[in-house]
């Protein structure tokens, strides 16, 4: 920025020719001037990317792990979509606006102030006026920059949206295919993009009607100085000298001021991609924080005290109302009823997923709240109906969350499971690939990799959510019997909805309309002729009919049938 002023003594010095050696002097500046400029401006942009490249780096791990760290009820509310779009592209257009962006309105922001001050020094008159015509010049990216960023949010949501098209078609491909809707899809997901290209239109609309505003303004207001320039050299307030210098600082600041224009939306646009990004990294979950309870032993003593529970989507319709019970180490316990009657609802409260509305839920006579969360859920095991597996190899899938599993421990594992056989024929054993969601797998064989992913842990309570549905009866018999002779070191919660799998139960739970209606042993619920006994009769009387219609060739059964209980 010094260079202006060494051209304007240059100038003075053709003019005048009173001192000889300022034009050696002034090219021997201008050019030390140059060589620093040219160093420290490589020094400056080198750090200055490195930095942002790290903070980059922070920012994208920052907002995984902070969603990792949500409440179930978060990824209940918002899609997956919507989740990968904000951690992904989102951080990537933010990031790629601090980078390049935010580096030139910071660096022409000073760039504009220090030219300003050289201005002054030149010409007060000429900076006053230059001066007035700044704040028609900033007035347009102002007004520019609001509908900018709100644009900006448009765009990012819209495409956000495309993205959940797109990840909820590819992870239901079976499904896709098996009902011919490759061209509905299609056609849904071109819809999005359509949506998202009308505002993109609509961007890049405004940003070239601001631009073509603000050229036209400064080319008006360089004219307008070079006018008034004239007359002040004309009445000797000011040296042609001085005069070339102010024009060539006046073009600098202008070039400034245009670029500061021209970068200013497009951080305001980054803003606007950057607020979901902050919100996911500022948003604390619903539920309390886990504590710092981790003792050395364990007996496995779950009580439900009072427990009411409303999903945080319907607050309105209560799923639990005062539930009471407990799981005994040693004990088998059951949990049975309709469909809807809260049976997985206890299980995502034991998991804590979710908070209770009141009542307790207490391990070892402790609220579960209060002990260290990988603590806790290593010593209560969840197997699901249908459990995900990962991309990875069965092994890894099997001793997932443990740091220090060794092979022997997740082959024994294995065994419990009934999963070491077919494991051990697959074509690279325990390192064969699962696939995306064990799509390698049958859904057999993934219930008994999940079994062993829950036996590896040795927790002292274990959760079985239907968790053998998938399964023959013989392979059935054989997981039940490896898990439950061990039934004497945890405490075991079954849920099923085949009644033969509950019968040994110590302690069976009939679950109605969110309340425990009946309890007791199998037997004894018979005789109470309840609830029970009509799911018992329902489920064999479904078995008689469907035996009926296979015997007359009609394989029409639909399981209504009236078959009294053998």
């Amino acid at each position: 920025m010094a260079v202006p002023y060494y051209t304007g003594r240059m100038t003075d010095w053709l003019n005048n020719r009173e001192n000889p050696s300022a034009f050696t002097a002034a090219i021997i500046t201008m050019a030390l001037i140059s060589i620093g400029s040219a160093v420290t401006e490589f020094l400056c942009d080198a750090i200055y990317n490195v930095t942002m490249s790290r903070i980059h780096t922070r920012i994208q791990s920052n907002v995984f792990r902070s969603v990792l760290h949500q409440d179930i009820g978060f990824f209940d509310a918002v899609h997956t979509g919507d989740i990968t779009s904000r951690i992904t592209t989102d951080t990537n257009t933010m990031s790629e606006a601090l980078s390049d962006r935010l580096s030139l309105l910071l660096w022409y922001l000073m760039r504009t102030l220090c030219l300003f001050g050289f201005m002054l020094s030149l010409s007060g008159r000429l900076s006053l006026f230059t001066a007035i015509g700044i704040p028609i010049i900033l007035l347009i990216p102002d007004l520019a920059g609001g509908f900018y960023q709100a644009l900006s949010a448009e765009v990012q949501t819209s495409l956000a949206a495309a993205s959940q098209v797109a990840m909820e078609t590819f992870s239901a491909m079976r499904t896709v295919k098996s009902l011919a809707g490759e061209e509905s899809e299609t056609r849904r997901y071109r819809h999005r993009l359509q949506l998202s290209f009308q505002l993109n239109q609509k961007e890049a609309a405004a940003y070239a009607g601001f631009m073509c505003l603000t050229n036209l303004s400064g080319l008006a207001l360089k004219v307008a100085v070079l006018c008034y320039g004239g007359q002040l050299v004309a009445s000797g307030v000011v040296t042609s000298g001085d005069l070339v210098s102010f024009i060539l600082y006046e073009m600098q600041f202008t070039s400034a001021v245009e670029v500061l224009i021209s970068v200013y939306p497009n951080v305001r646009k980054a803003v606007g991609a950057s607020e979901k990004v902050f919100n996911y990294m500022d948003r604390e979950p619903a539920l309390p924080p886990p504590g710092t309870l981790a003792p050395k032993t364990l007996r496995g003593h779950i009580e439900f005290r009072d427990v009411t529970f409303c999903y945080p989507q319907r607050a309105d319709a209560p799923v639990l109302k005062k539930v009471s019970f407990e799981l005994r180490p040693g004990e088998i316990t059951a949990l049975v009823g309709a469909s809807g009657s809260g049976k997985t609802s206890c299980v995502c409260l034991l998991k804590r997923f979710y908070q209770p509305q009141s009542g307790q839920i207490l391990l070892d006579g402790r609220p579960i709240e209060e002990y260290e969360h990988r603590y806790y859920h290593k010593a209560v095991a969840l197997v699901s109906q249908e459990p995900t597996l990962f991309a990875r190899s069965v092994q890894r899938n099997i001793a997932y969350g443990l740091r220090d599993a060794s092979l022997g421990k997740v082959i024994n594992a294995a065994k419990c499971a009934n999963a070491s056989g077919f494991i051990s024929e697959l074509k690279d054993g325990y390192n064969t690939d699962a696939g995306e969601k064990g799509a390698q797998l049958s859904g057999g064989q993934k219930q008994r990799v999940a079994i062993a992913r829950a036996l590896v842990l040795d927790p002292r309570v274990l959760i079985l959510d239907d968790a053998t549905s998938s399964l023959d009866v013989e392979s059935e018999h054989m997981v039940q019997g490896a898990v439950f002779q061990r039934s004497e070191e945890r405490a075991l919660l079954v849920i099923a909805h085949r009644m033969s799998t509950v019968e040994n139960a110590d302690q069976i739970l009939v679950l109605e309309n969110g309340s425990i209606v009946e309890r007791g042993r199998h037997q004894e619920l018979l005789l109470q002729d309840g609830i029970y006994r009509r799911l018992r009769q329902n489920q064999l009387r479904g078995f008689g009919k469907n035996r009926d219609t296979v015997a007359a060739g009609t394989g029409t059964g639909t399981g209504t049938g009236t078959a009294e209980e053998p």
